[in-house]
């Protein structure tokens, strides 16, 4: 809703014409740029345009898979790069404390719930991508299949959201 506001009494026709003019490239595009901190803003401006002039069933599918590409260079960057920082952070006083205090049944759950938010909305979904490497019960094509589900679902909120405005 940030990048609505934000964006909402501006025109751009330049842009406007350039994304629209990509179609579902341009959908794709978006996707990708959906999955970092830094462009999350822009990106859900972009879906929200495309939400008015694309199919919210294609456009959906097709920046779910740009998002998720950019998900699976998180994860592997994550679990390949970082796995002796995540080791490092696992002994960290406030992670050993909440260890301590919360079940393992229940951490698993909490862990994963607030990785799944990170992930479906257009919040860092870097830190829901490594909560979800961190985790070393889940496997790549695991976690490909959840992320493809989030990030789609979150980005069909936000396509039928630009459909509506």
């Amino acid at each position: 809703m940030a990048a609505y506001i934000l964006f909402a009494n501006r025109s751009y026709p330049a842009l406007n014409e350039a994304l629209l003019g990509q179609g579902y490239l341009g959908s794709f595009l978006a996707g990708l740029l959906y999955a970092y901190a830094f462009t999350a803003a822009p990106a859900t401006f972009i879906l929200l345009m495309l939400g008015r002039e694309q199919s919210l069933l294609w456009a959906g599918l097709v920046a779910g898979t740009g998002a998720l590409c950019s998900d699976l260079i998180i994860f592997h960057f994550i679990r390949q790069g970082f796995s002796d920082e995540t080791q490092r952070l696992s002994q960290e006083k406030v992670i050993q404390t909440v260890n301590r205090r919360v079940p393992d049944s229940i951490r698993k759950y909490l862990y994963v719930a607030l990785a799944s938010v990170l992930i479906a909305s257009p919040l860092p979904t870097e830190l829901g991508v490594t909560l979800m490497a961190s985790s070393t019960n889940i496997s790549g094509k695991r976690f490909a299949i959840i992320a493809y589900l989030l990030h789609t679902s979150g980005i069909f909120v936000i396509l039928y959201l630009g459909s509506l405005v």
